[in-house]
C-alpha cells in the first residue's frame, strides 16, 4: 500500500505529528520548532509500521523536547500591529491587506509587513515572515554601518584587522579569528551606539590579545574609559537574537 508523501497522524501523548517521506534522506529525523509542532522526515523505503515504531520508541524524548519548545514559545515575542519595534534606522509597521499572500517592504525607514486579513497575526506563518523581514532589514543596515565604524575605531586606536563579516550569530555579538577576521552580529543594530562600539572594540582588542586574560581587559579598559566590565554587564541584558 502506498502512503502519501505528507501526512498528519495523531499519536498518543504527543498529538498531531507531520510525517514527510523523502527519497533523499537515509535515516529518520524528528524536528521540533516553536509554533511548528513535531515533524518527522523518513526515507520513502520505510514502511508506515516501521516509521511509527521508531517515533513511538522516541516518545519520551519527544515529550521532553516539546516541553522545552513550549517554554521557548512562551518567551517569544508575538509581533502585531501594536508592537513597538525599531532599530537605529527603521521602524516596524504591520498591516492587514486584502491579498492572500504576505509581503515585506523596506522604504523610507519603515519596514512594512502585510498579511492576509483572513489570517490571525499570531499565526506562525505570519510571525515567521515578520522575523525574516526584520532580520533582512537588520542585515542591510548592519552592512552599511558596522564595517565603516570598525574602520573608524581601528584607525583611531591603531588596530590592524583582516576582513569583516556581518552575520546572524546565534549566541555571540561578535568574534575575532586567529587570522584577525572580525565577525559581527546583525542584531547589534538594536543596540545603543555605546554598546555597538564596545563590541567592536572588544573584537579589535582580540587582534592583540586572543584570550580574556588580565592583559585583554586592561587593553579594553584603555579604550572604553575603564568601563569594560560595566558595558559587558549591560550588554548581557540583551539577547543576541529576537525572542
Amino acid at each position: 500500500m502506498k502512503y502519501p508523501k505528507t501526512d498528519t497522524i495523531d499519536i498518543e501523548d504527543i498529538g498531531m505529528v507531520l510525517f514527510k517521506s523523502s527519497k533523499k534522506t537515509k535515516g529518520l529525523s524528528i524536528k521540533l520548532k516553536p509554533f511548528k509542532g513535531v515533524e518527522v522526515i523518513y526515507p520513502s523505503r520505510f514502511s508506515r509500521k516501521k516509521t511509527l515504531e521508531i517515533v513511538r520508541a522516541k516518545k519520551d524524548w519527544i515529550i521532553k523536547s516539546m516541553e522545552k519548545i513550549k517554554k521557548r514559545e512562551n518567551q517569544l515575542t508575538v509581533f502585531d500591529e501594536n508592537t513597538d519595534f525599531s532599530t537605529k534606522y527603521f521602524k516596524l509597521q504591520i498591516q492587514k491587506h486584502s491579498d492572500e499572500s504576505m509581503s515585506v517592504e523596506l522604504k523610507n525607514n519603515i519596514l512594512k509587513v502585510y498579511y492576509p486579513e483572513n489570517v490571525p497575526v499570531s499565526d506562525s506563518s505570519v510571525q515567521e515572515i515578520i522575523r525574516i523581514g526584520i532580520e533582512n532589514a537588520l542585515r542591510i543596515e548592519a552592512k552599511k554601518v558596522l564595517p565603516q565604524r570598525v574602520s573608524q575605531l581601528a584607525d583611531k586606536y591603531r588596530f590592524v584587522y583582516n576582513k569583516i563579516y556581518i552575520k546572524k550569530l546565534k549566541s555571540r555579538w561578535g568574534s575575532c579569528s586567529s587570522e584577525n577576521n572580525i565577525n559581527l552580529n546583525i542584531h547589534l543594530m538594536r543596540m545603543t551606539d555605546s554598546l555597538i562600539d564596545y563590541v567592536i572594540l572588544h573584537e579589535l582588542c582580540h587582534t592583540k590579545e586572543k584570550n580574556h586574560g588580565a592583559n585583554f581587559w586592561a587593553l579594553l579598559n584603555k579604550y572604553t574609559d575603564n568601563k569594560a566590565k560595566s558595558l559587558s554587564k549591560e550588554l548581557k541584558k540583551f539577547g543576541t537574537t529576537i525572542y
